[in-house]
């Protein structure tokens, strides 16, 4: 049997989205531009996408673009904001943000655009507020910042940084990346301008994500060619995609208990991981108060490289950081920033759930841990 819990890096998409990606592909290959009846009845589909998105933000005003994924989404929220601000630009995002925000950020101060403000992260994995209250007084043009941290699960307080922000700097762009928050943790788009959302993240198809724009923003697309999207991302949409994750956000949103049922097995799953290694470390906030399906865990003495494989031959399959950047060599940068030392941060091991998780999967996980631990334990360096 294998148990799947690196659902942060994607999910398996579930039968009900695979029969919809099917049916689109074989009976509703239309392209959505097109004028004919099908064609239109392909585009009532992606708007029916669009209307569930807005709801679940409680954004009945805001435009959805569809894009190729979070990477996209995020980049077009950087490129797009700085593209049509006034100098002197002044963008900032923590150091604990994804790759496709945080080099982003980099690459756009690099090339001459902005100056690029990188704001720290408090021992538990958040935006240091403190730091960014010292940015707003100086203006900003554009903040951009997680909801939930990929690798540690902490969650930023996007309510009391939305008004920070209004309050502090007004004409400044807030942009929430929601991939990992997005359907676990609650989000209302009244606090932000712009958010971005991945449907793999969600049971649905790669390919497929799309960035939530407050009415009245203005962006500078960075693909032109037929108007697509509102002008901001040309190109035909996919439809099979959007159409998938159309039938996953149903799914998702028909499981009303599910952050409730993801945090009551992380937890079950922390206390089974501490009787099988009692020196385990969780990183990151108190369980409890971080992500309902993500828990970062240090296995003292393992490299994290080398029990991820030893849980894989056991079929027990987990993650140690982004997957976006999983084949860069050195310790992680979230959790170096958060004041993890190198040995501990280099023994870390991602858990991740998702709805479909079940009990049996977590009991599982923790034996194969403890069978792993006590062999390689053996061979740690002195």
């Amino acid at each position: 049997m294998l148990v799947y819990l690196d659902n942060s890096a994607t999910t398996q998409p579930s039968p009900g989205v695979v029969g919809e990606v099917t049916r689109a592909l074989e009976e509703e290959f239309y392209n959505p531009s097109s004028l004919y009846a099908p064609a239109l009845t392909v585009e009532k589909e992606l708007r029916a996408c669009r209307e569930k998105l807005l709801r679940a933000l409680k954004a009945p005003d805001a435009t959805v673009i569809f894009t190729s994924g979070g990477t996209e989404a995020n980049n077009l929220a950087l490129w797009g904001t700085v593209g049509v601000s006034r100098p002197p630009v002044r963008i900032a995002v923590s150091v604990g943000e994804h790759p496709s925000v945080y080099e982003a950020a980099k690459a756009l101060e690099s090339d001459g655009h902005c100056e690029t403000v990188i704001l720290p992260l408090t021992g538990e994995g958040t935006v240091d507020l403190d730091a960014l209250e010292s940015e707003l007084k100086k203006g900003l043009t554009l903040l951009s910042c997680m909801q939930v941290n990929n690798e540690t699960g902490a969650i930023n307080d996007i309510k009391k940084i939305g008004e920070m922000t209004k309050r502090l700097c007004p004409t400044c762009v807030l942009h929430v990346d929601g991939v990992q928050g997005f359907l676990r943790e609650e989000m209302d788009l009244h606090f932000a301008d712009l958010y971005t959302v991945s449907a793999h993240k969600l049971h649905a198809p790669k390919g497929t994500g799309a960035l939530i724009v407050k009415k009245g923003l203005r962006l500078k697309p960075r693909h032109v060619g037929g108007g697509q999207e509102k002008g901001l991302r040309s190109g035909t949409e996919n439809t099979p995609g959007i159409i998938g994750f159309s039938r996953a956000l149903d799914e998702m949103m028909g499981m009303p208990t599910r952050q409730k049922r993801m945090m009551d097995l992380k937890l079950q799953l922390l206390t089974l991981l501490q009787q099988a290694v009692p020196g385990c470390l969780v990183n990151g906030p108190a369980p409890e108060k971080g992500a309902c399906h993500i828990l970062n865990v240090s296995f003292p003495g393992v490299r994290s490289e080398t029990m991820l494989h030893a849980l894989e031959q056991k079929g027990v399959l987990v993650g140690n950081g982004s997957a976006c950047s999983s084949h860069k060599k050195g310790a992680s940068r979230v959790l170096t920033e958060m004041g993890i030392d190198a040995k501990r941060a280099d023994s870390a091991i991602r858990f991740s759930l998702c709805p479909y998780t079940s009990e049996s999967d977590i009991q599982a996980a923790a034996r194969a841990v403890r069978e792993a631990y006590e062999i390689l334990v053996k061979f740690q360096r002195r």
